[in-house]
């Protein structure tokens, strides 16, 4: 899509930076695709971001950059929350919120103040965070404003307790302040449009918005660098089964379901386990691994880049993902656009992009106990029917490139931004 007269985009994106982090990667793709179309764009970000940006070359052609410096609020904030909740990402971005009030506050201020030396802008978008509770003060600019892709009022699910638990599940009501905080300073109240990731999110706005909301998934793929390849030959008793697990090591990621569904099999089929990632729960997950005997089928890969990443990709018959508390599901949408079938839970995010087709979404009644058995089930299928896992991958890359595309994001956003310019 080629815009006639391109909107000048105020872009506010706390989290922005080329790299894997899933919030920060969505916060840069936003701004360089943007810039990419030659719209003329103004991104306002915090200036932890500076320093990936620069290496990237930004600012990019046709734009500028606006830093916000809160570390020396951010830094003891942060220090504190790792150390009250090292083990619980959801918990720690919760009480870590307040950096973002104090960023948006001043975030606001400055922009008056360009405003005041004959700056403006037709639209302000702001993209990040991605939670419906990062409330923002942007509309005082009187412009219109673009709230997200948002995601987020995902439910504690009832299934897996010792899980939540240790996830500090029980804390998540403290979000509610936040619809509070948005209540009071009128960022949804105010909103033009609201960008709503899923059914979960789309509920969590007050129903009299609903007009306003549109659901556009806050995840992408950049399929030129997530390409596909043809599946590795089919698992069997001599080709042991590729299995990939990609995730920060946070308690409702599951991987402790997998491990014990990959115990069970071990003496009767051959399989290979490679999981990239790393986080607190690391020494305890290798050391379950151990303890089931299984730990010399497990590649630890820890971080890895992007290009690693789809290296890996392309080396797997399958990801699995048995998160049980998922918002979003952005790796799911990057095996799918390497061809390959995804595995994992039937909640929240990925219960709206995974069915049949593309892989399996187990539903999580029943706990993880039912699900470590579902698990194992989905693996010895794939010896069985490989054919159909094999077309189930080749249909995952068709539905990226039909959906889930940066591409196909910015284009409808182009629209939505001519929309309300035309109101």
């Amino acid at each position: 899509m080629t815009l006639n007269v391109p909107p000048r985009v105020l872009l506010s994106a706390y989290h922005c930076a080329p790299i894997a982090e899933a919030v920060s990667k969505i916060g840069w793709q936003w701004y360089s695709r943007l810039a990419k179309r030659g719209v003329p764009t103004t991104l306002v970000t915090h200036i932890r971001n500076r320093k990936h940006l620069l290496q990237a070359g930004a600012p990019l052609a046709n734009t500028e950059i606006i830093y916000i410096d809160t570390e020396w609020f951010a830094k003891p904030l942060y220090w504190l929350v790792c150390k009250l909740f090292p083990n619980s990402e959801h918990t720690s971005s919760l009480f870590f919120s307040p950096d973002f009030y104090l960023y948006d506050w001043l975030t606001v201020r400055q922009l008056k103040a360009h405003q005041k030396s004959g700056t403006n802008w037709d639209i302000i978008h702001l993209v990040t965070p991605v939670s419906p509770i990062a409330a923002t003060r942007l509309h005082i600019l009187k412009r219109p404003v673009i709230l997200g892709p948002l995601n987020g009022g995902l439910k504690t699910p009832a299934e897996f307790p010792e899980i939540m638990q240790e996830d500090l599940g029980w804390l998540y009501s403290i979000r509610y302040i936040g619809h509070i905080i948005d209540f009071l300073v009128g960022s949804t109240r105010h909103a033009s449009a609201i960008l709503t990731a899923t059914k979960a999110t789309r509920q969590s706005i007050p129903a009299r918005y609903h007009s306003r909301c549109r659901f556009v998934l806050e995840n992408g793929v950049d399929l030129d660098l997530f390409t596909p390849l043809p599946w590795p030959p089919p698992p069997s008793r001599t080709q042991p089964l590729m299995i990939l697990f990609i995730a920060r090591f946070q308690p409702f990621k599951g991987l402790p379901m997998l491990l014990e569904a990959i115990a069970r099999l071990k003496d009767k089929l051959p399989m290979k386990l490679t999981v990239i990632g790393d986080g607190p729960l690391k020494t305890k997950w290798e050391n379950q691994a151990k303890h089931l005997h299984i730990n010399s089928l497990i590649n630890w890969s820890g971080s890895n880049s992007h290009a690693q990443i789809v290296e890996q990709l392309h080396a797997a018959h399958l990801l699995c993902l048995p998160s049980v508390r998922e918002s979003g599901g952005a790796v799911l949408l990057e095996a799918m656009a390497c061809a390959r079938p995804v595995l994992t839970i039937k909640y929240g995010g990925p219960a709206e992009i995974v069915d049949e087709n593309v892989g399996y979404a187990i539903p999580p009644k029943g706990g993880a106990t039912a699900v470590t058995t579902a698990l194992a089930d989905c693996l010895s299928d794939i010896f069985e029917h490989p054919d159909v896992w094999r077309q189930r991958g080749i249909v995952g890359r068709q539905r990226t490139e039909s959906l889930y595309s940066w591409e196909s994001k910015i284009n409808q956003v182009l629209t939505l931004y001519q929309e309300l310019l035309q109101k």
